[in-house]
């Protein structure tokens, strides 16, 4: 989880490939409409994400494996929207500085989220709070790294490796 530019599908498709299980892009899940008007440069409403993170929660909750989805998740409710589909779902907080977040996302022609987006999006981030089963990692380091501290943190959450098998991951 996290704002645009933090590396969520370079990280999460690492983090699968660590862990062995699947990796879907949040973003593939948006619906056309969500995205024409992200392309536009306009902020998506809660009630524009709603239906989108109802796909993810039903995504997470039906997957038989372990499944990472690249997904926003930025205020506590959007969270708690995915929680109420997929209720051990765990949550991989990718957070840097405005500076690097906006950097990166400069340097990435053709998607659809445009960068002049990045401060809406983190004036509606709300970081983990009390209760709510996740971890905040810094994006500064590459993202291998990230991928195996994150994948190291998990395996201290299961008991082994065979708890991991049906995670749910954001």
């Amino acid at each position: 989880m996290g704002v645009s530019g933090c590396g969520k599908s370079t990280v999460g498709q690492l983090l699968a490939r660590e862990l062995g299980g699947h990796f879907i892009d949040g973003d593939h899940l948006h619906p056309a409409v969500n995205i024409a008007k992200m392309k536009a440069g306009q902020a998506l409403t809660d009630q524009d994400r709603a239906p989108w993170l109802t796909v993810i929660g039903r995504e997470l909750s039906a997957a038989p494996y372990i499944t990472i989805i690249a997904c926003s998740a930025l205020r506590r409710t959007y969270r708690d929207q995915i929680r109420a589909a997929a209720p051990d779902s765990t949550f991989i907080h990718l957070h840097g500085t405005k500076e690097l977040l906006a950097a990166r996302l400069s340097a990435r022609p053709g998607h659809f989220m445009p960068a002049s987006l990045l401060d809406s999006q983190l004036a509606t981030l709300e970081p983990l709070q009390q209760g709510e089963r996740g971890k905040l990692f810094d994006i500064a380091k590459h993202p291998a790294a990230i991928a195996a501290d994150a994948a190291a943190w998990l395996h201290t959450l299961a008991e082994d490796t065979q708890d991991l098998k049906g995670a749910k991951i954001c």
